[in-house]
């Protein structure tokens, strides 16, 4: 199932805009500041789908009856771009387990390329509500990489996949290799142009580079 908040109008299409404008971009610190406040967003709107439960709160006037969320979900990210969006996550999911996957492209001479894993540091993931977020959703290749992985440390009862920025082919390639029933795709625009080398049009460029800089 895709979720896309961008289809609603919202405050959500401000911080898109101006993490898509090459201008703005020059702003490494209000670039990062976006991707977590569009990861605060995300968190909110995720947290409606948790389960809950009552709980009588003492106040100094007497017990007010709330509805709590009975689970803390774990935040899984790919480094590097992931850091700024998972911080979004974690101001909302303060008790939140953190899992980090390490992986990067790379490229062969005919401008293909393939998806290397190197690292997972992860909680038990089994019965629990998994977030896997990466700021842009690509080929989905990366994100399918790293689900499998995760799963080595359990089976979540269900998987919440979050990109800001979504390509239909990307969306299409999870479809087809992630189990729909434990899987919910979240996103905050949909584009549909793919380059040959993997990058989304007009999507936003490289979200590593604009919130770190360049690397060698």
């Amino acid at each position: 199932m895709l979720i896309n908040l961008g289809e609603n109008n919202s405050i959500l299409s401000q911080f898109i805009a101006e993490i898509r404008d090459e201008k703005i971009q020059c702003d490494r610190l209000r670039f990062r500041r976006n991707l977590e406040r569009i990861g605060e967003i995300f968190a909110y709107e995720i947290s409606k789908e948790l389960n809950y439960m009552e709980k009588d709160i003492q106040t100094p006037l007497g017990i007010a009856c709330m509805n709590l969320p009975d689970e803390s979900p774990v935040l899984a990210t790919i480094l590097r771009a992931g850091l700024p969006f998972q911080q979004g996550f974690l101001n909302y999911f303060d008790n939140a387990g953190n899992a980090f996957i390490s992986a990067y492209r790379k490229y062969h001479k005919d401008g293909s390329f393939d998806i290397k894993f190197e690292h997972l540091s992860s909680p038990g993931l089994k019965g629990k509500i998994l977030i896997l977020t990466d700021p842009m959703l690509a080929s989905g290749s990366s994100i399918v990489l790293a689900y499998k992985a995760l799963l080595s440390k359990g089976i979540p009862a269900h998987t919440h996949i979050v990109s800001i920025i979504a390509s239909r082919e990307g969306i299409s390639y999870l479809n087809k290799h992630l189990p729909p029933k434990r899987i919910t795709i979240w996103a905050g625009a949909v584009d549909d142009e793919l380059t040959v080398r993997g990058y989304i049009v007009p999507g936003l460029g490289d979200a590593g580079d604009l919130a770190f800089g360049g690397k060698s």
